[in-house]
């Protein structure tokens, strides 16, 4: 019964975000670089990396010849 229950997607993705997620993506919003975020969380970068990874998905930020997915991302997050 658990596999056939559809999760539903929240109203605005940020929600779907962990609390760690949403702890990186602030930091991001304050113009961190991720090696300041994981001096910062006490963190590796590939740990951050990850998290960073993690946020664009949930966020559907796909990958792009522009690079701006951090920038929308953080958006995102000012808009929450």
């Amino acid at each position: 019964a658990q596999l056939l229950v559809r999760r539903r997607k929240p109203a605005d993705p940020v929600e779907s975000l962990t609390p760690r997620e949403r702890e990186v993506l602030a930091l991001m919003a304050e113009g961190r670089a991720n090696g300041d975020i994981a001096t910062h969380m006490t963190i590796t970068e590939r740990a951050v990396h990850k998290h960073v990874g993690n946020i664009f998905a949930k966020l559907d930020l796909p990958p792009s010849d522009s690079g701006h997915r951090r920038v929308l991302a953080v958006l995102a997050y000012l808009n929450h």
